[in-house]
């Protein structure tokens, strides 16, 4: 197996520390509002990658954080007028329900920073001891960069270049404008914790640092996270947590590709952001994650209705495969060698999806089409799709069409009709209404099947 390390900026073979236990730690979700679909996005690729080395035989142990403690949440419930953690369980149900609906499996572990306080602390304390860190005189503690010399190794750029497009934190007695807060002191009405530096409450950089070590060890396998992540997030994870142990953090860096929303970057500002509660009022859960599917991980992937109106043809189009299988059989040997083949190399996923197709034309063909179904269930368990049954998934893929069911198997039923009554004209009307209301009807020895577009 080869994954792509964004730090040495290729593939390499992936040789875990231990192989008896592999760690993958992914920055989760800072919960201070609902999920957007740039989230499902990351989720729904880690939730593959986890899938596939499970398959592959690798006892893993998942691990993927909740960021509780933030500015952002912090405001938003001062906002509202909430206590900050009643904000923040409101979201995180609300994040377990999406990520749910959309077949993601729950991680190993699910620390939270607030959880993990005196981790935390302690972390900051070793920094201290190593000459890292440093409490200023309005009382925050920084991380000093200047202690850790492959600072910028993640991103493959100095210092200098990374800080003039990002955002940096400005304080007056930070000793650089590069470091970066590991305890912020409290503001008047904030909820806070006690500290060797006086009430407060950490930073989010070393919120993960912490968590990821106290779950996986100082070092592990795999960290991944979002694009917006590799700086200054992730540089300055790496530069905190080895700076404390003097090891290497993580063997392998993984970041999935940003969305886009017709072709533009989505922001509330453009009046394009989208949860993923807002998308599945519109589309079926499964849908979505099939077209998320539909583009490699590291990829941007363009998020518009034409892309998931040409991701629900393509899905139709599997299940009216499995729909037509006569039997399910063993999976055919090549296609699950390719299959494996493909994921090996970097977790290929819109390969797979071309196999799966051609699994689905040997069974409209009926070559070996027992063993071409049992592909597709063998593929769709590692990629959490096809778990709906073929026979009602035409009627819930998508809504819209006006007809309910009943409505439309009238309809159906009359054009049977005209055709015994040998009037084509009738019969050929009453096809292009299906097909104007978005309803594709398919003759089969069996009779006429229907589904929704």
């Amino acid at each position: 197996m080869k994954i792509f390390d964004t730090m040495s900026g290729q593939k390499r073979p992936f040789t875990p520390l231990n192989a008896e236990r592999v760690g993958l730690y992914l920055c989760g979700i800072t919960v201070y509002d609902h999920c957007h679909i740039g989230h499902a996005r990351v989720m729904v690729a880690f939730d593959v990658i986890t899938r596939y080395l499970r398959a592959s035989g690798y006892n893993l142990n998942y691990v993927r954080n909740i960021t509780d403690v933030d500015d952002k949440i912090f405001a938003r419930a001062a906002e509202r007028g909430l206590p900050f953690n009643e904000l923040t369980e409101h979201f995180i149900q609300a994040m377990h329900e999406d990520l749910e609906r959309l077949g993601c499996a729950a991680p190993d572990q699910e620390p939270r920073a607030t959880g993990h306080m005196a981790d935390i602390i302690a972390l900051i304390q070793r920094l201290q001891t190593e000459g890292a860190a440093y409490q200023g005189v309005g009382g925050d503690v920084y991380f000093r960069v200047s202690a850790y010399a492959d600072y910028g190794k993640l991103n493959n750029r100095k210092l200098d270049e990374m800080l003039a497009g990002a955002r940096v934190e400005v304080a007056g007695d930070k000793e650089s404008p590069a470091d970066f807060v590991l305890w912020k002191s409290a503001k008047p009405g904030e909820h806070a914790w006690p500290s060797p530096w006086g009430e407060g409450r950490p930073g989010w950089h070393i919120e993960c640092s912490a968590m990821s070590m106290k779950c996986l060890g100082e070092s592990f396998d795999i960290h991944g996270g979002g694009p917006d992540l590799k700086f200054p997030h992730h540089e300055n994870e790496i530069a905190q947590s080895e700076a404390a142990t003097h090891k290497p953090y993580a063997g392998t860096w993984m970041h999935a590709g940003a969305v886009r929303v017709d072709n533009e970057k989505m922001s509330k500002s453009l009046g394009n952001f989208f949860t993923i509660r807002e998308v599945l009022e519109r589309y079926d859960a499964e849908l979505v994650r099939w077209f998320l599917l539909g583009t490699h991980y590291r990829a941007h992937i363009n998020y518009s209705d034409q892309a998931l109106d040409a991701a629900a043809e393509s899905l139709t189009r599997i299940y009216r495969a499995l729909r037509s299988a006569p039997s399910v059989g063993e999976p055919c040997p090549d296609l699950v060698a390719r299959f494996h083949a493909l994921m090996d190399d970097d977790f290929n996923v819109p390969g797979v999806v071309a196999l799966i197709h051609e699994g689905c034309k040997r069974i409209n063909t009926g070559d070996d089409a027992a063993a071409a179904r049992g592909f597709l269930g063998y593929a769709g368990d590692v990629l959490g799709v096809f778990q709906q049954d073929p026979d009602t998934f035409s009627a819930v893929v998508q809504q819209g069409s006006g007809l309910d069911d009943s409505a439309v198997q009238a309809l159906v039923d009359g054009r049977a009709q005209a055709k015994r009554d040998r009037d084509f004209a009738e019969a050929d009307r009453i096809r292009a209404a299906l097909a104007e209301a978005g309803i594709e009807i398919e003759d089969t020895r069996e009779g006429t099947r229907w589904s929704r577009r």
